[in-house]
């Protein structure tokens, strides 16, 4: 499997079709039996059940046709075998099994799991079924669906999310789309989802964020399956700890100098705040020096929040060219609003040629005009902005946010920075990157232009590398949120929490990435 330095296997995100081959691969080539490895599936999944849900009965196994059904059956049997009461309901009718999928029903039966067929029971019996049951096992569908689930599943999947039970998902929860992370009708609402043999894209963005739970992931002992199958993965799943070390080192002698001059061009009348919520998120994210140029009325504002930050009142965009020429790298957009002067900013900003950041606005105006790919440049758009952008609904954008980041570099070039759950990094090479985790306390205006800081700041001081400070600057800003929203909570959170968690932050990275001086 190809690798890009810092890659690791277990941070490899697969599209279902890959995990599939790489199932058949395992079988196939490496003399696997394949009823073998959907025992080891339920083996891993059940001991996950009994470690977070230890001694719960009743568990009510909803399976479907495929192996999915098979290994939601074999769950069923080992529950028996380890003394918990069990109900097993077959969504998918059991005179159709085949396979491995027939082989596992059949084991069910044999070590006394009650199986119900959904065509043969009452109303009142189905309903007593999850009335009655502590926790459901969801093994319906599995990762072969790509549109919305038909009947009977959307129905069971309805009774399943409202019953309030804790579920625990098979490999993929029911309804979404184990590539895209997208779900084009009812999903199951997982407790916690156990996957299998490869980790599944779409666990890890968009819908998948909000409807997995905790995700765990079991290789289930395909040796070196995965990497001699050939298979490449989609993208790799990006977090804090395993990109901590790619700060830039700061030497005992370090100066200024060393790190980056970050211009923010932001903040038009009545939204002087977003761009110094940028300007400080950059100052707080490590920048040598930061210049914010806003509307004049907003500079003692701004001088009194943050001293730091060396403010301009600029009226004409005349006004820009000298202050960009001192400049690293520019970002560009927010607040600065689409009248003549947020024109007349992004004009000069786009004519300097200076490596650049370009968020909100400064995404709105670009849309309509004619542009060409630029290398140094890193676009950090929310799915409606990308979807102007592209010119398309935002629920396109949203159905494959993968495909969507790669379509949007392929038109603009540089790197995209799809934000959202699970945010989405493309630079034109292949794995993308994701993100891993989300925050709902980020669900609030200015968390955005903070983002834009921090990449700013690190696009500064990693001026070769703009894919990677695209990356540090998604998974920083989500690390900063998760500080902040452990003690402010979420729906208390504003975009100040985070500013002020960045340094715990970098302080976590400064152990391995300062040079300091041993004692002799």
């Amino acid at each position: 499997m190809p690798q890009h330095a810092g890659n690791s296997l277990s941070d490899a995100l697969f599209c279902a079709d890959s995990v599939r081959r790489i199932d058949q691969y395992v079988i196939e080539q490496q003399g696997v039996d394949g009823f073998e490895l959907m025992q080891s599936a339920a083996r891993a999944a059940f001991r996950q059940l009994v470690v977070r849900w230890p001694g719960v009965e009743p568990v009510l196994v909803l399976c479907g046709a495929g192996n999915n059904g098979g290994d939601g059956y074999l769950i069923a049997a080992n529950a028996i075998r380890h003394g918990l009461s069990v109900q097993c309901l077959a969504v998918a009718p059991t005179g159709k099994l085949s396979g491995d999928a027939r082989k596992a029903w059949q084991k069910a039966i044999a070590d006394g799991v009650e199986v119900q067929d959904l065509g043969d029971i009452s109303e009142p019996a189905l309903n007593a079924l999850f009335e009655t049951a502590k926790l459901i096992v969801d093994a319906m569908l599995g990762t072969g669906i790509s549109g919305a689930p038909r009947e009977p599943f959307s129905g069971i999947i309805v009774r399943c999310n409202r019953a309030g039970l804790p579920v625990l998902a098979v490999d993929v929860p029911s309804g979404l789309n184990a590539t895209s992370g997208a779900a084009g009708g009812e999903v199951v609402l997982a407790t916690m989802t156990v996957t299998f043999i490869g980790r599944k894209a779409g666990l890890y963005t968009g819908q998948g964020v909000a409807v997995c739970g905790d995700v765990v992931f079991e290789a289930l002992k395909t040796g070196t399956g995965v990497d001699e199958s050939g298979e490449s993965p989609v993208a790799m799943l990006r977090r804090w700890p395993s990109v901590r070390d790619w700060l830039p080192v700061r030497l005992a002698n370090a100066h200024k100098g060393r790190f980056g001059h970050v211009l923010v061009v932001a903040g038009d009348r009545g939204f002087g705040g977003a761009g110094l919520l940028a300007a400080e998120a950059a100052a707080r994210s490590g920048a040598g020096l930061v210049s914010l140029a806003t509307r004049p009325e907003h500079v003692t504002a701004a001088l009194a929040r943050c001293p730091s930050v060396m403010v301009h009142g600029v009226i004409h965009g005349s006004e820009l060219p000298a202050l960009l020429q001192a400049a690293t790298v520019v970002v560009c957009g927010p607040g600065m609003g689409q009248s003549a002067w947020g024109q007349q900013m992004l004009q000069q900003v786009l004519d300097s040629g200076k490596p650049r950041v370009l968020d909100a606005d400064a995404l709105n105006l670009l849309s309509s005009q004619a542009v060409k790919p630029v290398s140094q440049q890193i676009l950090t758009p929310h799915p409606g902005e990308a979807a102007r952008l592209l010119n398309c609904a935002i629920p396109e954008i949203e159905a494959d946010r993968l495909a969507a980041a790669k379509k949007l570099q392929s038109v603009y070039g540089g790197v995209v920075l799809l934000k959202g759950a699970g945010t989405v990094i493309a630079s034109g090479s292949e794995p993308v990157d994701i993100a891993g985790g989300s925050n709902p306390g980020m669900a609030t205006g200015g968390m955005g232009d903070v983002l834009s800081g921090v990449v700013g700041s690190l696009y500064a001081q990693m001026p070769g590398a703009p894919a990677r400070a695209a990356v540090l600057g998604a998974v920083i800003h989500l690390e900063a949120a998760a500080k902040a929203s452990a003690t402010k909570g979420y729906a208390g959170l504003i975009p100040t929490d985070v500013i002020d968690a960045l340094p715990l932050v970098f302080r976590e990275a400064e152990p391995a990435s300062h040079c300091r001086e041993e004692d002799k």
